[in-house]
């Protein structure tokens, strides 16, 4: 092969892939970060601070101004931090993304009440064997329900989709469910969306059908991605998403040049990380039964 496989795949990579060859590559093979965005900080940081909320607080105390603690406590951390320092985010500009992440974390509440969640384990990284492929992903929260079933959670902080997005969002929450299924050996009751800018929850069932089918998805996606690493072929699509992406001095269709990129070092990423089969991160005891 002209160029090395990536070690694993996330739900997101799958999606990348499939949205641009070459976006995908950049990222996942070539390994070159994408600028970071105060879109992106935010989102980082409404989810740094209902993780905090519920690894930290016993149920009863995971009230509103617990939450504004937990994101006052977030917004060095994250602000500050090596991913998103660079932004250099000062000012009424910082002001405005913090008080943003406020209202989403207000909006949090109109959705559930935290009290309520019997949490298992948050920000959990999943991996999992599935064919030749390992499939790896991050589950913003993992939980009981009032039965006792399992229910995967992900918070959202940008815009809901439309009608006809719903279900391409829910795809990677359905992973999420796969992986579960793999990990644990128990397949979730419900996975979910929390739409923290609306707010609003999408959520389904997932199903052995749907888990099937989106297992033949992942393996034709690697499939695709093994015959393009073979020829070195990973093409644009150029579409309304190359007015956002951080790729563009690398993209022949958009007037970049492919030259520019920097040259390995013979490490491929590990997308999504992990080991097989295996959930990273401390997660409940009631998993380990």
């Amino acid at each position: 092969m002209v160029l090395p496989l990536p070690t694993s795949l996330s739900p997101s990579k799958v999606a990348s892939f499939q949205e641009c060859a070459l976006a995908f590559r950049l990222s996942a093979i070539d390994g070159l970060p994408e600028p970071p965005s105060p879109h992106a900080a935010k989102g980082t940081l409404v989810h740094r601070a209902l993780e905090l909320l519920m690894w930290e607080e016993d149920p009863d105390a995971r009230t509103f101004d617990a939450a504004l603690s937990k994101l006052q406590r977030a917004v060095p951390e994250v602000l500050d931090g090596d991913e998103y320092g660079a932004l250099g985010l000062a000012g009424g500009e910082r002001a405005d993304l913090v008080a943003d992440a406020e209202t989403l974390v207000r909006h949090y509440f109109d959705l559930e009440d935290p009290r309520t969640v019997r949490v298992l384990g948050t920000e959990l990284r999943l991996s999992a064997r599935v064919g030749t492929l390992t499939l790896s992903g991050i589950i913003d929260r993992l939980e009981l329900d009032s039965d006792g079933e399992l229910v995967v959670t992900d918070y959202k902080t940008g815009r809901a989709p439309s009608a006809s997005y719903e279900t391409p969002r829910l795809a990677g929450v359905q992973f999420y469910a796969s992986l579960c299924e793999e990990v644990f050996g128990r397949r979730p009751a419900r996975i979910q969306l929390l739409h923290l800018r609306e707010p609003l929850v999408i959520s389904t069932v997932p199903s052995e059908q749907s888990l099937r089918g989106l297992r033949q998805k992942a393996l034709a996606v690697w499939a695709a991605v093994e015959r393009a690493c073979r020829d070195e072929d990973f093409r644009p699509k150029p579409g309304w998403l190359c007015d956002v992406c951080g790729y563009r001095a690398y993209c022949p269709a958009v007037g970049g040049d492919l030259s520019l990129v920097p040259a390995r070092d013979g490490a491929v990423p590990a997308i999504g990380g992990g080991r097989v089969g295996t959930a990273e991160r401390t997660v409940a005891p009631a998993l380990r039964a």
